[in-house]
């Protein structure tokens, strides 16, 4: 499998709960008011692996838009 591939795969096996991530923290975002950027910063570099927390990051980007 190539490397191209297996991020194809990754990709479509996690995206439907990298959404989900995104929308269960932005529902938090009226509750944590002015924290709320620091708290999802602190809960990606938490998230692991680095691909997954860069899917959760860009259904962040994409649903606050």
């Amino acid at each position: 499998m190539t490397a191209s591939a297996g991020r194809a795969d990754f990709h479509a096996r996690y995206q439907d709960q990298a959404r989900e991530q995104a929308e269960q923290w932005l529902a938090q975002r009226s509750s944590l008011q002015g924290s709320w950027l620091t708290w999802v910063a602190t809960q990606l570099y938490q998230l692991s692996p680095p691909e997954y927390a860069a899917m959760v990051r860009r259904e962040l980007q994409k649903l606050s838009q």
